[in-house]
């Protein structure tokens, strides 16, 4: 999506290691990394289109956090049992998030705050064992959690500057969710990737 390469640029700027890897690599494949936790991102498609792209299914039964944004939450809810449909309202632009219920993504954070979004679809029904933690007053599953799963889904764009404290909300699921250490810098990348080329 437009919005991928921010993400991973967000991630890193909290002191993470964040990769980008294609969004049809198996979980298999991604067995061999030392994975914290997986992003699911956006996509302009709609997540009930016969073409729209899909993660392989078994990435749900890692194990691992999983953090869905925008599309990546429509993703993980329709592959999870819940629904996905064009919401009765396009939303582009700021919206204001309520919070509903404590849930690890929301430590700290006011009761209401802005959130920018970009969406002609919305979740219209949880999976099962599903949690809404966030809602605004066009979308009533703005965030959601799957507490037994660790799983997360954002309507919303945290990664962007319109989205103000979409910074903590990120810093919340990479320190309170996924336990990161936060003492990964750019240097490092830029070692390993010197390293490998002379290799």
């Amino acid at each position: 999506s437009q919005y991928t390469g921010l993400i991973v640029r967000r991630l890193r700027e909290q002191r993470v290691h964040s990769h980008l890897f294609n969004g049809t690599i198996k979980a298999k494949e991604l067995k061999q990394f030392n994975l914290a936790a997986i992003v699911l991102s956006g996509s302009p498609f709609s997540v009930y289109e016969a073409n729209a792209p899909k993660c392989d299914p078994a990435i749900f039964e890692m194990g691992l956090p999983i953090l869905g944004i925008c599309y990546g939450a429509q993703l993980m809810a329709l592959s999870l049992g819940g629904e996905v449909g064009p919401s009765g309202v396009r939303e582009y632009g700021r919206a204001t998030a309520t919070v509903l219920a404590k849930a690890p993504l929301a430590n700290g954070l006011p009761k209401s705050f802005d959130v920018w979004m970009s969406h002609g679809d919305r979740v219209t029904e949880l999976p099962p064992d599903s949690i809404d933690f966030l809602v605004t007053s066009d979308c009533p599953h703005t965030g959601f959690y799957i507490p037994e799963k660790n799983f997360y889904g954002l309507q919303f764009h945290p990664e962007v500057h319109h989205t103000p404290l979409g910074g903590e909300i990120l810093e919340n699921f990479l320190y309170n969710v996924c336990g990161c250490k936060g003492d990964w810098v750019m240097s490092d990348f830029a070692d390993t990737a010197i390293r490998e080329a002379r290799d």
